[in-house]
């Protein structure tokens, strides 16, 4: 689920910081039955922990985070 890019231009896609991993998590968890079924918001989903979040959303959100703060 994760992309991959061949270069770094491949990457950016709003010229933000982290913005890359930032997509990957809103795809990762608006594409669970939380968001979708349920219709709870992704951030009561994460806070939760709710089953139908894989790992992969969770590390991604981590990953967000210590990119954020490597920025400062």
């Amino acid at each position: 689920m994760v992309r991959v890019f061949e270069t770094e231009e491949d990457g950016k896609s709003d010229g933000k910081s982290c913005s890359v991993i930032r997509e990957d998590l809103k795809h990762c968890i608006l594409s669970t039955d939380c968001v979708r079924i349920n219709r709870k918001t992704p951030r009561e989903c994460l806070r939760e922990r709710d089953p139908s979040v894989p790992e992969e959303c969770f590390q991604l959100t981590h990953l967000l985070f210590e990119c954020k703060r490597s920025l400062v």
